[in-house]
Protein backbone atom coordinates (compact mmCIF):
# COMPACT_ATOMS: atom_id res chain seq x y z
CA UNK A 1 0.00 0.00 0.00
CA UNK A 2 1.87 3.57 -0.99
CA UNK A 3 2.51 6.00 1.92
CA UNK A 4 0.02 8.83 1.76
CA UNK A 5 0.86 12.73 0.41
CA UNK A 6 2.85 14.57 2.50
CA UNK A 7 0.68 17.47 3.51
CA UNK A 8 3.19 20.03 1.99
CA UNK A 9 2.25 18.46 -1.38
CA UNK A 10 -0.77 19.93 -1.41
CA UNK A 11 0.39 23.34 -1.00
CA UNK A 12 2.88 23.78 -3.13
CA UNK A 13 1.12 25.14 -5.74
CA UNK A 14 -1.69 27.35 -3.13
CA UNK A 15 -0.83 31.12 -2.93
CA UNK A 16 -4.22 33.18 -1.68
CA UNK A 17 -3.74 36.44 -2.11
CA UNK A 18 -4.73 38.96 0.22
CA UNK A 19 -8.18 40.12 1.11
CA UNK A 20 -9.70 42.90 2.48
CA UNK A 21 -12.81 43.68 5.30
CA UNK A 22 -14.16 46.54 5.99
CA UNK A 23 -16.26 47.34 9.70
CA UNK A 24 -17.96 50.26 10.74
CA UNK A 25 -16.98 49.56 14.37
CA UNK A 26 -20.41 49.53 15.92
CA UNK A 27 -20.53 49.46 19.84
CA UNK A 28 -22.80 46.70 19.77
CA UNK A 29 -20.52 43.64 19.70
CA UNK A 30 -18.82 45.22 22.57
CA UNK A 31 -21.96 45.55 24.74
CA UNK A 32 -22.70 41.70 23.65
CA UNK A 33 -19.32 41.00 24.87
CA UNK A 34 -19.72 42.49 27.87
CA UNK A 35 -22.60 41.31 28.60
CA UNK A 36 -21.03 37.69 27.93
CA UNK A 37 -18.51 38.36 30.52
CA UNK A 38 -20.97 39.62 33.34
CA UNK A 39 -19.29 42.84 33.21
CA UNK A 40 -21.56 46.00 34.64
CA UNK A 41 -21.30 47.73 31.73
CA UNK A 42 -20.26 47.89 27.94
CA UNK A 43 -16.15 47.92 28.66
CA UNK A 44 -16.11 50.69 25.83
CA UNK A 45 -18.49 53.17 24.09
CA UNK A 46 -18.62 54.98 21.32
CA UNK A 47 -15.13 57.32 20.32
CA UNK A 48 -13.33 54.81 23.32
CA UNK A 49 -10.87 52.12 22.49
CA UNK A 50 -11.46 48.90 21.90
CA UNK A 51 -10.00 46.07 24.30
CA UNK A 52 -7.25 44.20 23.09
CA UNK A 53 -8.09 40.67 21.31
CA UNK A 54 -11.82 42.39 20.91
CA UNK A 55 -11.33 43.08 17.51
CA UNK A 56 -12.72 39.36 16.90
CA UNK A 57 -15.73 40.40 16.95
CA UNK A 58 -16.23 42.85 14.34
CA UNK A 59 -15.32 41.80 10.63
CA UNK A 60 -17.71 38.77 11.14
CA UNK A 61 -18.41 36.07 8.05
CA UNK A 62 -21.51 34.66 7.96
CA UNK A 63 -21.10 32.15 4.75
CA UNK A 64 -24.47 30.61 3.40
CA UNK A 65 -25.40 27.05 5.02
CA UNK A 66 -24.48 24.85 2.56
CA UNK A 67 -20.98 26.29 2.74
CA UNK A 68 -20.22 24.95 5.61
CA UNK A 69 -18.92 20.94 6.32
CA UNK A 70 -20.21 18.38 8.95
CA UNK A 71 -18.38 19.71 11.92
CA UNK A 72 -19.60 23.30 11.02
CA UNK A 73 -16.65 24.75 9.52
CA UNK A 74 -16.56 26.10 6.37
CA UNK A 75 -15.61 23.48 3.08
CA UNK A 76 -13.46 26.13 1.34
CA UNK A 77 -12.38 29.52 2.30
CA UNK A 78 -9.35 31.71 0.96
CA UNK A 79 -7.14 30.81 3.70
CA UNK A 80 -8.11 26.83 4.66
CA UNK A 81 -5.63 24.90 3.17
CA UNK A 82 -6.31 22.16 0.46
CA UNK A 83 -5.86 19.34 2.64
CA UNK A 84 -8.20 15.90 2.82
CA UNK A 85 -10.10 15.27 5.61
CA UNK A 86 -8.90 18.79 6.78
CA UNK A 87 -9.07 19.14 10.93
CA UNK A 88 -8.22 22.69 12.80
CA UNK A 89 -7.15 24.44 15.87
CA UNK A 90 -6.03 27.56 16.47
CA UNK A 91 -2.50 27.47 17.87
CA UNK A 92 -1.62 30.67 18.94
CA UNK A 93 -0.83 34.34 17.75
CA UNK A 94 0.93 38.23 18.08
CA UNK A 95 -0.54 41.80 18.30
CA UNK A 96 1.12 44.65 17.82
CA UNK A 97 -1.01 47.77 19.12
CA UNK A 98 0.14 50.76 17.43
CA UNK A 99 -3.03 52.76 18.41
CA UNK A 100 -5.97 50.96 19.74
CA UNK A 101 -9.22 50.36 17.25
CA UNK A 102 -11.98 53.15 18.56
CA UNK A 103 -15.09 52.47 18.33
CA UNK A 104 -17.51 54.45 15.88
CA UNK A 105 -14.84 54.65 13.38
CA UNK A 106 -15.00 52.69 9.53
CA UNK A 107 -11.81 50.24 9.98
CA UNK A 108 -10.25 48.25 7.07
CA UNK A 109 -8.44 44.59 7.76
CA UNK A 110 -6.38 43.33 4.91
CA UNK A 111 -5.37 39.62 5.41
CA UNK A 112 -2.97 37.92 4.01
CA UNK A 113 -1.02 34.80 4.68
CA UNK A 114 2.15 35.17 6.20
CA UNK A 115 3.91 31.30 6.13
CA UNK A 116 2.73 27.40 6.18
CA UNK A 117 4.93 25.51 7.86
CA UNK A 118 5.11 21.47 7.56
CA UNK A 119 6.07 20.04 10.89
CA UNK A 120 6.20 16.67 12.92
CA UNK A 121 4.66 16.11 16.05
CA UNK A 122 3.41 13.46 18.10
CA UNK A 123 0.18 12.45 16.01
CA UNK A 124 2.09 13.03 12.65
CA UNK A 125 2.79 15.39 9.94
CA UNK A 126 1.00 19.18 10.32
CA UNK A 127 0.96 21.80 8.78
CA UNK A 128 1.32 25.57 10.47
CA UNK A 129 -0.77 28.30 8.69
CA UNK A 130 0.01 31.81 9.99
CA UNK A 131 -2.22 34.99 8.60
CA UNK A 132 -1.47 38.10 8.82
CA UNK A 133 -4.39 41.10 9.45
CA UNK A 134 -3.26 44.93 9.45
CA UNK A 135 -6.17 46.70 10.88
CA UNK A 136 -6.08 50.63 9.59
CA UNK A 137 -8.95 53.68 10.48
CA UNK A 138 -8.41 56.95 9.34
CA UNK A 139 -5.70 56.18 6.63
CA UNK A 140 -3.52 55.21 9.44
CA UNK A 141 -2.01 51.53 10.08
CA UNK A 142 -3.37 51.24 14.09
CA UNK A 143 -2.54 47.39 14.88
CA UNK A 144 -0.85 44.31 13.10
CA UNK A 145 -2.49 40.64 14.06
CA UNK A 146 -0.77 36.88 13.48
CA UNK A 147 -3.05 33.91 13.87
CA UNK A 148 -1.40 30.57 13.93
CA UNK A 149 -3.93 27.93 13.13
CA UNK A 150 -2.71 23.78 12.89
CA UNK A 151 -3.77 21.74 10.40
CA UNK A 152 -3.93 17.66 9.84
CA UNK A 153 -5.26 14.81 8.04
CA UNK A 154 -7.80 12.83 10.25
CA UNK A 155 -6.22 9.99 8.52
CA UNK A 156 -3.64 9.84 11.49
CA UNK A 157 -4.51 9.45 15.39
CA UNK A 158 -5.26 12.80 17.41
CA UNK A 159 -2.62 11.46 19.41
CA UNK A 160 -3.95 13.65 22.41
CA UNK A 161 -5.02 12.42 26.25
CA UNK A 162 -8.41 13.71 27.41
CA UNK A 163 -10.10 12.87 30.62
CA UNK A 164 -12.56 10.19 30.56
CA UNK A 165 -15.29 12.50 32.39
CA UNK A 166 -15.28 16.04 33.13
CA UNK A 167 -14.73 17.34 36.49
CA UNK A 168 -16.99 20.40 37.78
CA UNK A 169 -16.55 20.74 41.27
CA UNK A 170 -12.32 20.62 41.28
CA UNK A 171 -11.30 24.42 40.90
CA UNK A 172 -7.60 25.28 40.83
CA UNK A 173 -5.49 26.82 43.29
CA UNK A 174 -5.06 30.64 42.91
CA UNK A 175 -1.02 30.85 43.13
CA UNK A 176 -0.60 34.41 41.10
CA UNK A 177 -1.66 38.31 42.26
CA UNK A 178 -4.01 39.05 39.39
CA UNK A 179 -6.80 36.51 38.86
CA UNK A 180 -9.82 35.80 37.34
CA UNK A 181 -12.05 32.81 37.56
CA UNK A 182 -14.98 31.28 35.53
CA UNK A 183 -16.58 28.30 35.28
CA UNK A 184 -18.01 27.84 31.23
CA UNK A 185 -21.30 26.55 30.77
CA UNK A 186 -23.19 25.95 27.49
CA UNK A 187 -24.96 28.75 27.68
CA UNK A 188 -21.76 30.49 27.51
CA UNK A 189 -20.12 28.46 24.82
CA UNK A 190 -23.04 28.76 22.26
CA UNK A 191 -23.27 32.87 22.73
CA UNK A 192 -19.72 33.05 21.88
CA UNK A 193 -20.12 30.77 18.96
CA UNK A 194 -23.12 33.04 18.30
CA UNK A 195 -20.63 36.52 18.87
CA UNK A 196 -17.92 35.06 16.21
CA UNK A 197 -19.81 33.45 13.90
CA UNK A 198 -18.52 29.99 14.69
CA UNK A 199 -20.24 27.29 13.89
CA UNK A 200 -17.87 24.82 14.73
CA UNK A 201 -20.08 21.52 16.16
CA UNK A 202 -17.24 21.26 19.21
CA UNK A 203 -18.57 23.98 20.98
CA UNK A 204 -22.39 23.46 21.11
CA UNK A 205 -23.30 19.79 20.27
CA UNK A 206 -21.84 17.17 22.85
CA UNK A 207 -22.98 14.05 21.29
CA UNK A 208 -20.54 15.15 17.93
CA UNK A 209 -18.16 16.15 20.35
CA UNK A 210 -17.70 12.40 21.88
CA UNK A 211 -18.88 10.64 19.19
CA UNK A 212 -17.26 12.01 16.15
CA UNK A 213 -14.23 14.16 17.89
CA UNK A 214 -13.50 11.59 20.94
CA UNK A 215 -13.48 14.79 23.59
CA UNK A 216 -15.58 13.47 26.94
CA UNK A 217 -17.87 16.88 26.46
CA UNK A 218 -18.06 20.14 24.78
CA UNK A 219 -14.57 22.01 24.15
CA UNK A 220 -13.85 25.46 25.39
CA UNK A 221 -13.00 28.27 22.59
CA UNK A 222 -9.14 28.57 22.41
CA UNK A 223 -9.87 32.50 22.19
CA UNK A 224 -11.45 32.50 25.42
CA UNK A 225 -8.29 31.63 26.94
CA UNK A 226 -6.81 34.40 25.38
CA UNK A 227 -9.52 36.63 25.88
CA UNK A 228 -9.78 35.86 29.71
CA UNK A 229 -5.93 36.11 30.32
CA UNK A 230 -6.15 39.74 29.02
CA UNK A 231 -9.57 40.58 30.81
CA UNK A 232 -6.96 40.52 33.77
CA UNK A 233 -5.21 42.57 32.65
CA UNK A 234 -7.89 45.12 31.83
CA UNK A 235 -9.48 44.80 35.54
CA UNK A 236 -5.99 44.80 37.21
CA UNK A 237 -4.39 47.70 35.33
CA UNK A 238 -7.46 49.70 33.56
CA UNK A 239 -4.47 52.96 33.32
CA UNK A 240 -2.46 50.83 31.29
CA UNK A 241 -2.05 50.37 27.60
CA UNK A 242 -1.10 47.19 25.82
CA UNK A 243 1.53 47.95 23.15
CA UNK A 244 1.81 43.98 22.29
CA UNK A 245 1.03 40.56 23.63
CA UNK A 246 1.80 36.84 22.37
CA UNK A 247 -0.28 34.07 23.45
CA UNK A 248 -0.39 30.05 23.15
CA UNK A 249 -2.44 27.85 23.67
CA UNK A 250 -1.69 24.33 24.72
CA UNK A 251 -4.28 22.38 25.73
CA UNK A 252 -8.34 21.89 25.70
CA UNK A 253 -10.51 22.97 28.44
CA UNK A 254 -13.98 21.58 28.69
CA UNK A 255 -17.33 22.76 29.35
CA UNK A 256 -18.47 22.20 33.18
CA UNK A 257 -14.52 22.52 34.15
CA UNK A 258 -13.17 25.49 36.86
CA UNK A 259 -10.78 27.88 34.86
CA UNK A 260 -8.69 30.38 36.17
CA UNK A 261 -6.53 33.23 34.54
CA UNK A 262 -3.67 34.24 36.59
CA UNK A 263 -0.65 36.41 36.09
CA UNK A 264 2.23 38.15 37.82
CA UNK A 265 3.15 41.67 36.69
CA UNK A 266 6.42 43.34 36.15
CA UNK A 267 7.27 46.63 35.51
CA UNK A 268 6.96 46.53 31.63
CA UNK A 269 4.06 43.99 31.81
CA UNK A 270 2.80 40.88 32.85
CA UNK A 271 3.01 37.04 31.89
CA UNK A 272 -0.25 35.32 32.28
CA UNK A 273 -1.55 31.81 32.27
CA UNK A 274 -5.09 29.67 32.03
CA UNK A 275 -5.17 26.79 34.60
CA UNK A 276 -7.63 24.29 35.35
CA UNK A 277 -7.28 21.32 37.85
CA UNK A 278 -5.63 19.53 35.30
CA UNK A 279 -3.24 21.72 33.81
CA UNK A 280 -1.65 24.93 35.11
CA UNK A 281 -0.86 26.10 31.35
CA UNK A 282 -3.40 25.18 28.53
CA UNK A 283 -2.84 28.59 27.33
CA UNK A 284 0.36 30.88 28.27
CA UNK A 285 0.27 34.73 27.50
CA UNK A 286 2.87 37.55 27.92
CA UNK A 287 1.80 41.23 27.62
CA UNK A 288 3.74 44.46 27.24
CA UNK A 289 2.88 47.72 28.10
CA UNK A 290 3.40 51.10 26.41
Amino acid sequence: MPSPAPLSSYVENWHPEPVSAHDPMDPGPVAAVSALLDLPGPAAGAGEALPPLWQWFHFLHWPAQHELGPDGHLRDARFLPPLPDRQRMFAGGRCEILEPLRLGEAATRVSSLSAVTPKHGRSGELLFVTERQEFRQGGRLRMVEEQDIVYRSSRGGSGSQHPATIDDVTAPAAEEPWRLRMRPDPALLFRLSALTANAHRIHYDAPYCRDAEGYPGLVVHGPLLALLMLEVVRREAPGRRVGSLGFKLRRPVFGGEHLLAQGTPSGTGVELRTATHRDARHATAEVSFV
